[in-house]
């Protein structure tokens, strides 16, 4: 079953439907759908579908011809192109006078095995391209190739392509599609386990219990997710043990770049470029209080939920996971650690649903940016924080969220107006409060009597 993907899907379309040559390029950290996308694209059309190895140029060039060959000349003899430059030549005549596309996956695998291909795309495009209907896609899972081989300003193919594709993984909603027969309480702790991640998603069994399927994709040494983050750095790095040591270091509380390298032991340059590298992967992101557009304040964060997971609670376990005892650690971690996991995740969620109400007109007004806060209250010299807050220009909604098994009273609203009056300059001020469990009856007695509260729930969520 295809889900979501629907926006980039109609563009895809619609670009395809120009019957002129058209040259997307889609890339994405592995795992998050590329593929998956590309075969519901080509369904039904006439298609050159070629997934690239690491292998020699040769035995590329042998898959490549056989695809080409199977494709668009079935009756003709299986004998590979003398090259490179003769095939995607043939390719492109053909779609002269045919609809046709060729999709090249794993892209960079075919131009590390063979150095000239970017610049044999580029001449072939250069000279074929204004009467083809050739609808030429590359895709590829290695960001940094990706974004400076393929769409930098030194490569071949610069200025060339017509549609560029960066998927993401999946918000928590699309996420919620592929979890049918959980609660909605239970479709946020899968989200905040897999990162929306769609091939982790495709993993959950409905007729597994919530606890069985993290059991067995985590904390079991055959599961799926068992070794996944090692795998994805050594597939992306060439010195992926630093790499984990800088998750690893952001994972257990560092957040500072020097904290960071002291943890890990090296020199402050060093660190920065690796977590420049970590950003550009999407497994990092770079965090300041929402109102500063540049501070001192710049912290660094995990930016993939699986990985966090992974780091906090099946990292440090796996001596205990591969000698057995993994459903020990599971119940360990569901016993007394996975809701402060959750709750983290939770505030993730409850920016997304802030997004979606804005796209769908549900706020009182339109924000521009939205995130975490924390600073310096000078009256009560103290630091202060508040979970996010959604910024426009004379405007502004506070947010709080709560993961916890009791319900949200009137307590946390009170210190959420508190903490907001440090800001002077907004003349409209509005407060959301999400919950896990719900909200005390003297709080939804004042939500309903007070202008500007509103009160959202795990079922309003979803």
């Amino acid at each position: 079953m295809f889900v979501g993907r629907k926006s980039e899907l109609d563009s895809l379309n619609r670009s395809y439907n120009k019957y002129s040559f058209q040259f997307p390029v889609i890339y994405g950290r592995r795992r998050v759908g590329k593929t998956t996308l590309i075969n519901e694209f080509c369904r039904g059309k006439k298609t050159v579908y070629f997934v690239a190895i690491q292998s020699t140029a040769k035995t590329n060039l042998e898959i490549l011809s056989a695809q080409i060959l199977s494709a668009l000349a079935p009756d003709a003899p299986r004998n590979p192109f003398s090259s490179f430059r003769d095939a995607i030549e043939y390719v492109f005549l053909r779609a002269k006078t045919e609809h046709i596309i060729l999709a090249i996956d794993e892209y960079p695998y075919l131009a590390e095995s063979d150095k000239s291909a970017s610049s044999v795309l580029q001449a072939a495009i250069d000279k074929y391209s204004e009467d083809s209907r050739l609808f030429l896609i590359l895709c590829g899972s290695s960001m940094s190739f990706m974004e400076k081989q393929i769409l930098g300003y030194k490569s071949p193919l610069y200025g060339r392509r017509t549609a560029q594709y960066k998927l993401q993984p999946f918000d928590y909603y699309t996420s919620a599609d592929m979890l049918a027969g959980f609660s909605n309480e239970e479709k946020i702790i899968l989200y905040s386990v897999t990162g929306g991640i769609p091939e982790y998603l495709s993993r959950i069994d409905a007729g597994l219990s919530l606890k069985e399927n993290v059991r067995d994709l985590f904390f079991d040494p055959s599961g799926r997710l068992f070794e996944e983050p090692a795998s994805l750095l050594k597939q992306e790095l060439k010195i992926p043990e630093t790499y984990n040591a800088v998750i690893t270091a952001i994972a257990s509380g560092s957040s500072r770049l020097n904290e960071i390298a002291t943890k890990v032991n090296i020199e402050t340059s060093q660190c920065s470029n690796m977590l420049s590298t970590l950003i550009s992967l999407g497994l990092v992101r770079k965090e300041y209080p929402v109102t500063e557009i540049k501070s001192k304040k710049t912290i660094y964060c995990l930016d993939d939920w699986m990985f966090i997971f992974w780091h906090r609670f099946v990292q440090p376990e796996i001596s205990r996971i591969t000698a057995g005892m993994g459903e020990a650690v599971c119940d360990g971690v569901f016993a007394s650690q996975l809701g402060a996991h959750v709750g983290c995740a939770f505030e993730e969620c409850a920016k997304q649903y802030m997004w979606r109400m804005q796209k769908e007109n549900k706020l009182p007004f339109s924000f521009k940016k939205i995130g975490r806060w924390w600073g310096n209250n000078p009256k009560e010299r103290r630091e202060e924080e508040i979970d996010f807050i959604a910024l426009a220009e004379e405007s502004a909604i506070f947010g709080e969220y709560k993961w916890s098994n009791e319900p949200v009273g009137e307590d946390v609203l009170e210190e959420l107006i508190r903490k907001s009056t440090l800001f002077k300059h907004f003349i409209n001020v509005e407060y959301i409060l999400f919950s896990k469990c719900g909200f005390t009856d003297a709080l939804k007695e004042r939500a309903a009597e007070q202008r500007g509260v509103a009160l959202i729930n795990v079922d309003d969520m979803l």
